[in-house]
């Protein structure tokens, strides 16, 4: 390793000199008036530091004896002054260190390692240089849906003619294939049984059925291959006008291994389609919510996850195809140019094309110019780890050659053997929330190209404070103490061992600190901070987010969350605190809870299994046999004259029975009617009470005599005859009403006479009877008789 280094491979040093001012010198002092170092709530070296990488900190031990801690915290030039020298300040350090040992053909340098401190920043150079001839690996990813049959014909001749038209400008050509058409389930295709293995049944032609991605030829330089591949494939079918191509791309970009990327190769994916592609959440219309993880997934060539992963997110699918330095190449049709014309700007190094026919030369020229086109673009990108993205920020500027462009972070028109120099400058905003040092981990890659810049960025989050390890602060650990015999440090004024307090992190019958959601520092727990909620207590035990929900507030906003169980508020259970402890509205009218057959559970009445219903448990359609249960026992009370306290009646009732004298009211128990041998009613109610069944009789009966009987009975007989005849003279009439017909006839064809039409009844039949006499010696005779009978005598 070296600390600024002179020159970086073949980069000459003339271009270097700006690293050498940000590499080697360290910021001086402020200006007075601008001193953002003074404040009197500095308490400690760390938070001098963050103020900025100006700020230095004296941890002198007999400095400003008196003073307050704020004042430790200055200049670098105001401490020296004020006596304090530089072998007793702790100040930001900005380091960068470039490892010269180890350079790429096409990028350099490989790896660069940064100290940072808050507020810091530090820039280096990365030259990426453009190579004259590069091994080509070319994939074509095509779409097989019926509407693409004539193109996929062309591609019969591409392979050979492709291969001898980039001799001009490749090393090397290998080509691979795959083939896509949509998700395989509704509504994207037609899952009828005859539908899945033919979807082109109903046009008399077998087709493949429907699939995501498959991987048919690895990269290979024959080309005899590839085209007898090509004349292999048949065209498949789908329901709905987008297909699945990016879903297609992320396979083809991330399954290394199935497709056969070169490592020294530039990577081509070339996208042929006729129509738009589904982005992510389309999925959703097949009730596929999973988002894609980002992974190969295919298992014999096919792809496998594709009827239970979502289509990638744009920015997913440019991440894969940057990490795996690959170019895309969209080759499609006039209607969709535009469509795709606003997708490339969201994908890195990518090309569109927009051809009229997918015929053999628009193909290869398409191809060689994207070739070139991209080639041409030299660009640079910089990604941070995802937790600390917020934390850093970078800037990318581009020095390019003569007779190229510079576009924002990228240079075009670049030829081939010249060099495009991109300073890159990466600062720290602001530590942790833990406050400890970091290491991370920053790519800086060329776009397209498989070579890359490595950054290893420390972060100075905490001071070292000279060799004894004292800044003279107030923020000194409550662990720091003394080391004992054995090597363990010691709490001052506790006397426990560093190894011992960690116990005072554990919860009874807990072997994790702090239940695995926090750490153990000084014997007490420091919980981790989620995206869901707050995780606090002593052992990290509750939060504020794992429990159910009830109304859309956690524990139904009547608890808290211990454990990921809710500890309801007083008058408040159940699961979600959604259960009202009082039982007012489960008392019955007589003051019992559910009318003794159920329980309270949640405000409302739980009845007994035995056939007990209604919000207090009053009812039991099932239970009206016990009325006629207890008819015996009402008769032997009602035989022996309601006599109170009867012990013989008592030994025939299973119900304890007690002889009131008003009339049963209330709806709480059953109630029951007993007609006894003379005709008289009887009423009583069976209910319970405490556990044991109690039989209320009612002493009024109700009797009547047999002389209003005899009448009620002869009553009923005349008004039934008289509403028989009623029914039949009502029905005489309809039937006379409905044998008239609309002219007078009858059904039977007998004719009803009217007042007008009287003169015109028949009296009589007539008849005419004609006789004639052939073959007379000179001519017929004919003879007319007409005879007129009786009306109703027979004609003989």
């Amino acid at each position: 390793m070296t600390s600024c280094p002179r020159t970086y491979g073949r980069v000459p040093l003339s271009l270097l000199l700006c690293l050498l001012v940000s590499f080697c010198a360290e910021a001086e002092a402020s200006p007075p008036g601008n001193n953002v170092c003074s404040s009197p709530e500095i308490k400690s070296c760390t938070q001098c530091l963050r103020r900025g990488p100006q700020c230095s900190w004296c941890f002198k031990e007999d400095f400003l004896d008196g003073a307050d801690l704020s004042h430790r915290c200055d200049l670098q030039v105001n401490l020296l002054s004020r006596g304090c020298g530089p072998e007793f300040t702790e100040r930001s350090k900005v380091q960068v260190e470039v490892d010269a040992t180890t350079s790429g053909t096409q990028v350099s340098p490989r790896d660069i390692s940064i100290t940072l401190t808050p507020g810091s920043d530090a820039s280096f150079m990365v030259a990426v240089k453009q190579l004259p001839r590069y091994p080509v690996d070319l994939y074509y990813l095509v779409d097989v849906s019926a509407s693409m049959q004539e193109n996929l014909d062309h591609l019969k001749t591409v392979g050979v003619a492709l291969s001898l038209r980039m001799t001009e400008h490749s090393s090397d050509l290998w080509l691979g294939f795959g083939s896509f058409v949509d998700k395989p389930v509704s509504p994207y295709i037609n899952v009828h049984p005859t539908k899945i293995n033919n979807p082109c049944s109903d046009y008399e032609i077998r087709c493949r059925p429907a699939h995501g991605f498959h991987h048919v030829l690895s990269m290979s330089g024959n080309m005899s291959e590839f085209t007898r591949v090509i004349k292999r494939q048949r065209i498949s079918g789908n329901m709905d006008t987008p297909e699945g191509g990016l879903d297609a791309m992320l396979q083809a970009a991330v399954c290394q291994r199935a497709v056969g990327w070169r490592p020294e190769a530039k990577r081509l994916l070339l996208l042929m389609t006729d129509q738009p592609s589904h982005l992510a959440l389309d999925s959703r219309l097949a009730g596929i919510v999973v988002p894609h993880d980002g992974l190969c997934h295919l298992e014999d060539n096919i792809y496998t996850g594709s009827t239970r992963m979502d289509h990638p997110s744009l920015g997913q699918l440019s991440e894969k195809l940057l990490e795996n330095h690959i170019h895309s190449i969209f080759a499609v049709e006039k209607q969709q140019y535009q469509w795709y014309q606003e997708l490339v700007h969201l994908l890195p190094a990518s090309y569109l094309g927009k051809i009229g026919f997918f015929q053999s030369p628009n193909l290869i020229d398409l191809v060689v110019d994207a070739y070139k086109s991209l080639l041409a673009e030299v660009s640079l990108s910089v990604s941070v780890d995802d937790q600390a993205f917020s934390r850093y920020w970078t800037s990318v500027s581009p020095i390019c050659p003569n007779g190229s462009a510079a576009n924002n972070q990228s240079c075009s028109g670049v030829q081939p053997n010249q060099t495009v120099y991109f300073n890159v400058t990466i600062g720290l905003r602001s530590c942790p929330d833990h406050g400890a040092d970091e290491d991370i981990k920053v790519m800086v890659r060329p776009v397209g190209y498989n070579e890359s810049t490595t950054v290893r960025i420390h972060s100075k989050c905490q001071c070292s404070c000279g060799p004894t390890g004292s800044c003279r602060d107030s923020n000194r650990s409550p662990c720091a103490g003394t080391l004992d015999g054995a090597g363990l440090e010691r709490w001052p004024h506790q006397g426990l061992f560093m190894n011992e307090s960690k116990w005072r992190c554990r919860a009874d019958g807990s072997n994790v600190d702090c239940g695995g959601r926090g750490v153990c520092e000084c014997g007490r727990c420091v919980c981790e901070h989620s995206r869901l909620g707050t995780v606090f207590g002593k052992y990290c035990q509750m939060d504020d987010f794992s429990c159910p929900y009830k109304g859309g507030l956690l524990c139904g906003g009547r608890g808290m969350c211990v454990s990921g169980e809710c500890v309801c508020e007083g008058g408040w259970t159940g699961d979600s605190c959604g259960c009202a402890v009082a039982v007012a509205t489960c008392q019955s009218p007589d003051g019992s809870l559910c009318s003794g057959r159920g329980k309270c559970v949640c405000g409302r009445c739980v009845c007994d299994g035995q056939g007990y219903s209604g919000d207090l448990c009053e009812r039991c359609p099932a239970c009206q046999s016990s009325c006629q249960s207890n008819w015996k026992c009402v008769d032997c009370h009602v035989s022996r004259g309601l006599t109170r306290n009867d012990k013989h009646c008592n030994r025939t009732c299973a119900s304890d029975v007690i002889h009131i004298n008003a009339m049963l009211t209330g709806s709480r128990g059953l109630h029951c009617m007993y007609i006894s041998g003379d005709s008289c009613r009887y009423w009583f109610q069976s209910r319970s009470e405490s556990g044991r069944e109690q039989l209320h009789i009612s002493t009024r009966a109700e009797c009547a005599s047999r002389g209003r009987v005899l009448g009620t009975f002869l009553s009923v007989c005349a008004l039934t005859v008289l509403c028989g005849l009623v029914v039949v003279a009502v029905s005489r009439l309809l039937l006379q009403k409905r044998g008239r017909s609309p002219e007078g006839a009858t059904q039977d064809g007998d004719y009803l006479c009217t007042g007008k039409e009287l003169a015109y009844i028949p009296t009589s039949n007539e008849k005419t009877v004609t006789y004639r006499r052939e073959r007379a010696p000179d001519h017929a005779v004919e003879m007319t008789v007409h005879v007129k009978m009786p009306l109703g005598e027979p004609w003989q």
